[in-house]
């Protein structure tokens, strides 16, 4: 989804509105000068902030307000009213605010305000000498920005395997392959981001070790680094297909930059994809790649995509939309083999195809917390604070398995703004705040121009209520489970997502 500055439109603010035309919690959108701003009354009070969401531009006029925060309908970033400041992801940089005059019935939007000064901590003995965070993913980002933004002060070190610096992961597979996000917007920070806030990011560096005892993480190159605290967020890894030919050169998977700018190399000269597995991923990248007018076929086991998280209703909606597209899917099947020119089915049917990607599903990097002998199953486990088996060792992102406040039981989830907020949740724990990690999971999947979002977490369901109009793409879908709704899933319908998400969390509260 492409982002795009919001146009000044509606009442100038400066001007002056009357407050009779400011319903409560609800955004009023209007300009101050050239810059889109929102109002939005709270009781006696009256906040000021930019109209524009900070993540990819989506129009915070359309979100929802809780409590004293906005949150944006595309991609569920959250900001302070008071502050500006981004509070949950995936949005990284705050909104601006302005100061607001009352006189009498009528309101006015004065000038912009400072940003306001990132908190100092005082040394103490209570924080962690320093902190090591061994992954440069979503998690790992998001707990080194954190750290310094909470004040504090001390040696960070990010170990990232990858060559790149931490970068937009969900684009990989959307506009950027599609060609439609230039390569700037890629980077979640620019080059001098990192040492202006004294993190010292190490790329291409890997961790084969963590000793425990003497709070030591041991380095491929032979090198070891102290730790006063450590966040494990290495991440998952891309299952490989087990079949002749997999090896071969023109057989991609789409994990990281570099797959994705190899397959964007591969996309300049091909004629014909095969997409292996009717995930998200897969299903994204066929989009992406029909959108380079490359023929694709799409093979997968299921009856319907993504049939497993989203039900059969929503997964053949999905799959006419791509039918719409032109992808020719051949469900109920496998691969057997991969030759250079073709692939033939389990049901002996072969495909010409000059281009491979293979899209069947991930595993969690566990390899690591395993050899530290963390406690592990189906993941790295941790409390309700992201802490392992191990004092002062925290696990996030999707190698974490956490105790679901909603469903009482331990999960474990492979998305991005998950992954975000449970880097932000530890690195807060990291300095003493024992903040429970309770955020409702969510997470968006886009495919032409058509976006669903899904916000809680349901492994299995008894019945899928839905509402609306599947062929028109207006929809809700809720999960249910003995009695209990526990996940949504929207197309068309930003606000519903929002509005299911905040109440998913005042039942969590409750």
């Amino acid at each position: 989804m492409a982002g795009g500055e919001a146009s000044a439109t509606g009442p100038d603010l400066q001007a002056g509105i009357t407050l009779a035309s400011l319903n409560e919690e609800s955004p009023l959108l209007g300009h101050v000068g050239e810059e889109p701003v929102i109002l939005v009354r709270k009781g006696n009070e009256i906040f000021a902030v930019g109209a524009t969401c900070t993540h990819y531009s989506g129009p915070l006029a359309e979100g929802l307000i809780v409590g004293e925060t906005v949150r944006c309908p595309w991609h569920h970033a959250c900001f302070h009213l008071r502050t500006g400041e981004a509070v949950r992801p995936p949005a990284l940089n705050p909104i601006p605010c302005w100061r607001v005059e009352r006189h009498g019935e009528m309101v006015f939007v004065r000038e912009k305000l400072p940003p306001s000064p990132r908190p100092v901590r005082a040394h103490s003995p209570e924080l962690p000498q320093s902190v090591v965070i061994i992954g440069g993913g979503a998690a790992g980002n998001a707990a080194a920005e954190t750290l310094r933004n909470e004040g504090y002060s001390g040696p960070i070190t990010l170990l990232s395997a990858d060559d790149a610096a931490p970068y937009d992961r969900p684009n990989l597979s959307k506009d950027y392959l599609a060609g439609t996000a230039p390569e700037e917007w890629i980077p979640l920070r620019g080059e001098s981001f990192y040492a202006e806030r004294n993190i010292t990011l190490r790329l291409g560096t890997r961790a084969v070790a963590i000793d425990l005892a003497h709070r030591l993480v041991r380095l491929a190159n032979g090198d070891s680094l102290n730790y006063g605290a450590l966040l494990l967020a290495t991440g998952a890894e891309p299952i490989r297909l087990n079949v002749p030919g997999a090896s071969l050169p023109h057989v991609h998977l789409l994990r990281s930059l570099a797959d994705s700018r190899a397959l964007i190399a591969a996309a300049t000269t091909a004629r014909r994809c095969l997409v292996i597995g009717a995930s998200f991923i897969g299903l994204e990248v066929a989009a992406s790649l029909r959108a380079r007018n490359i023929e694709v076929h799409v093979v997968a086991p299921e009856a319907h995509p993504m049939e497993r998280v989203m039900g059969p209703e929503l997964g053949a909606m999905i799959q006419a939309l791509h039918t719409e597209h032109g992808v020719c899917f051949h469900l109920g099947a496998t691969v057997a083999m991969i030759a250079p020119d073709h692939a033939v089915l389990s049901t002996s049917e072969r495909i010409d195809t000059d281009l491979v990607v293979v899209g069947i599903g991930v595993r969690p990097a566990t390899a690591l917390a395993e050899q530290a002998g963390l406690a592990v199953d189906r993941g790295v486990l941790v409390d309700a604070y992201l802490q392992t088996s191990a004092p002062g060792v925290y696990a996030a992102g999707d190698i974490a398995r956490w105790p679901d406040p909603r469903s009482g039981q331990a999960i474990r989830v492979e998305h991005w703004v998950v992954a975000e907020r449970q880097g932000q949740v530890a690195a807060r724990n990291m300095l003493g705040s024992k903040e429970r990690f309770d955020a409702v999971p969510f997470f968006w999947s886009q495919h032409y121009d058509t976006t669903i979002s899904y916000v809680g977490h349901a492994e299995t369901w008894d019945r899928i209520e839905l509402d609306g109009s599947l062929k028109a793409q207006n929809c809700i879908a809720r999960f249910w489970r003995t009695g209990r709704i526990l996940a949504v899933a929207t197309v068309g319908r930003d606000r519903e997502s929002l509005e299911a998400e905040a109440a998913f969390e005042a039942e969590s509260a409750a």
